[in-house]
């Protein structure tokens, strides 16, 4: 259960309603997860949301590496949210679902593309060790370019953020579904 309901729209101020329309167009209407949680600070709320439009669609990390660093991350944390809004995002823009899957089971994946096996090293031990090696960084650079991972990086910190705060949040999943084991 959710530790802080969702604002009904009578409950929300002028600019909550402007911002939940905003927030909520690309998303099907929809405002759930962390922004149904931050409108409670609108400042907030649209302030990550223009971050998290940058990284989405302002950066040279290709979307399928981007959604595989999220699920990386989301895997890391046990955020139930962010796994369900972002799996079938990872798989429409060409992560394999057995990926998706050895990720969900905690298992080192086989990859066929070495851009996803660079960043999924690169995600893992930071999450794992607290730090990169100079080999996986060096891997990373030499695959992805130093653009990329910079702007990888900051993904990746962007959406451990995220999880943090849905995880301390519980917040809901659509249905009660946990789409994760713990």
């Amino acid at each position: 259960m959710a530790r802080i309901p969702d604002l009904k729209p009578e409950e929300m101020s002028a600019r909550q309603k402007q911002l939940a329309a905003e927030i909520g167009g690309p998303r099907g209407g929809v405002v759930r997860g962390p922004f149904a949680i931050w409108l409670r600070n609108p400042d907030l709320a649209d302030k990550a949301n223009q971050i998290g439009n940058l990284l989405r669609e302002g950066t040279t990390v290709p979307r399928r590496l981007s959604e595989l660093a999220i699920l990386v991350t989301a895997r890391h944390w046990s955020a139930q949210y962010e796994w369900f809004a972002h799996e079938h995002q990872a798989i429409e823009q060409g992560v394999s679902k057995e990926v998706v899957e050895a990720i969900r089971a905690r298992k080192r994946p086989s990859f066929a593309k070495p851009d996803e096996k660079a960043v999924y090293d690169m995600c893992h031990e930071l999450y794992e060790t607290k730090k990169v090696s100079d080999a996986t960084y060096k891997a990373a650079i030499e695959t992805l370019g130093q653009q990329m991972v910079i702007e990888l990086m900051t993904i990746a910190s962007f959406y451990a953020m995220i999880a943090m705060f849905l995880v301390t949040f519980e917040a809901p999943v659509p249905g009660g579904a946990k789409p994760l084991p713990e």
